[in-house]
């Protein structure tokens, strides 16, 4: 199938269900493996945006990527089955548990965030006259935040931003690290919720 039918595809409304399309998507378009590079990482873009596009999904959340990473050998194994033998059963069978454990997975993710979003916006709130809500929503939009960031977000001087951060610092909110002129501030349990969340699993 050329990249130009498979766009088509994309794009025209289909009678099968829309996750059946997804798989069915990802294959053709790996098979078709029109770059140099990336076109896994495309694949896995692809597979989202098309949630989105069939109202699935109303934001692209849900990436498979560590799914298949963990499961290598049977994606390859199972896209090779389809161009050996035809077998979309089972590849179609593969895509919808990995899409069913990575939904799993991100609510339980997202549980957590906000959990630890309550637990701060109280903490931050009993201990300091300065809290608001702009100040919440600016330490977990970004992976970090620095003093131009919460000058922007809040809209107060260089000055007030700094002493707010450094203030969250010294109580345990964030970590402050500096890298050349620039300080950071790193919501460190926020962190740790992304990057250390368990294996994923069927249960």
């Amino acid at each position: 199938m050329p990249l130009v039918d498979l766009e088509l595809f994309i794009n025209t409304n289909q009678e099968l269900d829309p996750l059946v399309n997804m798989a069915l998507i990802h294959h053709q378009f790996e098979t078709i493996h029109p770059f140099y590079d990336g076109n896994g990482r495309t694949g896995r873009i692809i597979n989202i945006l098309y949630l989105v596009l069939s109202d699935l999904l109303d934001a692209p959340i849900l990436y498979l990527s560590r799914y298949i990473n963990q499961t290598k050998s049977t994606y390859y194994a199972e896209l090779q089955n389809v161009r050996n033998n035809g077998d979309w059963e089972a590849w179609i069978l593969y895509m919808l548990q990995g899409l069913s454990i990575t939904a799993k997975h991100t609510t339980a993710l997202i549980e957590r965030i906000h959990n630890l979003l309550l637990d701060q916006k109280q903490h931050i709130r009993a201990r300091h006259k300065f809290y608001s809500q702009d100040l919440i929503n600016n330490i977990f939009h970004h992976p970090y935040t620095k003093v131009a960031f919460l000058e922007k977000d809040l809209k107060v001087s260089r000055a007030t931003a700094t002493r707010y951060l450094d203030a969250l610092s010294e109580d345990g909110v964030l970590t402050k690290h500096k890298l050349g002129r620039e300080n950071y501030y790193i919501n460190f349990r926020l962190i740790d919720l992304l990057f250390n969340m368990p294996e994923l699993k069927d249960e």
